[in-house]
């Protein structure tokens, strides 16, 4: 048995998603995926890790992730070119050096890294569902949006550079 959606269902599904492209800031997102991971934390069984340890690599990745984010926002800022994710429309340079050599992403890289580290912090196998709920929800509401305007904006520059970068590592 094969269920099909009327067109009008599906259309209308489709645009009730793009409503909330670019709506969200990243820094949002991220704040609601950690209360959540601390939310599930509370709720769900914990692992039993020392806490030096757990917390010298916690630190360690979040250190990563950080840098990562400051590497790339300095990349912007030499380009001259807007850093507000909500925004894109109002980019004006394609940024392809730096740390945009090895990702075309790597704010959100670095973002990820700290939520990972968030993760290791709190111990908890099931807290791992924010690092993925991040990754789809920006893939889908934020990074697509902003692709679809580079594309439009840098045409054979950004598709080149796309084929040749990888979204995220």
């Amino acid at each position: 048995m094969i269920l099909r959606c009327e067109p009008a269902i599906g259309d209308a599904l489709f645009r009730d998603m793009r409503a909330l492209e670019l709506k969200v800031p990243p820094p949002v997102v991220t704040a609601l995926v950690v209360m959540a991971m601390w939310g599930i934390s509370l709720a769900t069984p914990s692992l039993e890790v020392s806490g030096v340890p757990r917390a010298a690599i916690a630190v360690a990745l979040a250190l990563i992730g950080f840098g990562i984010d400051v590497a790339g926002a300095v990349s912007f800022r030499r380009a001259k070119t807007t850093i507000n994710p909500i925004k894109p429309e109002a980019t004006s340079a394609l940024v392809t050096a730096g740390i945009y050599r090895m990702s075309r992403n790597p704010m959100y890289v670095g973002i990820l890294f700290v939520l990972i580290a968030w993760t290791v912090y709190l111990s908890n196998v099931w807290a791992l569902m924010g690092p993925v709920a991040f990754v789809l929800y920006i893939n889908r509401f934020q990074i697509a949006p902003e692709e679809r305007t580079l594309a439009a904006r840098f045409g054979d520059a950004y598709s080149d550079y796309k084929h040749a970068v990888r979204r995220w590592l």
